[in-house]
């Protein structure tokens, strides 16, 4: 639990929807989406296990993540989407692993899926 005056969170808000917006009009230029691209494994170091379709879907879902909890309060989506391209890239830093993923799976059977209640 946070404590925080209302103008507090509001600027903080404000904050987060100036930086998404800012962002996503980069991505809408060429340069701009180059320079979001080179500036991202200085962010996010796992992204060099990604091949470069990866780090562009992963930038995009970031940014689509990020106006999503800028202009509908939903910040888990950020995290979801770090957590979920942060597994992928683990998974490819991981010749083991990539095998195993990308191993077909001819119908051998994959169990039980439990559904959330």
């Amino acid at each position: 639990m946070v404590l925080t005056t209302a103008a507090r969170a509001e600027h903080a808000e404000e904050n987060l929807t100036t930086a998404s917006r800012l962002f996503l009009a980069l991505m809408k230029r060429d340069d701009g989406a180059r320079s979001l691209l080179f500036a991202l494994p200085e962010v996010f170091p796992w992204v060099r296990h990604l091949d470069d379709e990866e780090v562009r879907g992963f930038t995009v879902e970031l940014l689509e993540a990020l106006s999503d909890a800028a202009e509908l309060g939903a910040g888990e989506a950020v995290h979801r989407v770090v957590v979920s391209w942060r597994a992928t890239a683990r998974v490819n830093a991981d010749p083991e692993q990539l095998a195993d993923a990308h191993r077909p799976l001819d119908g051998e059977p994959l169990g039980q899926v439990e559904m959330p209640s």
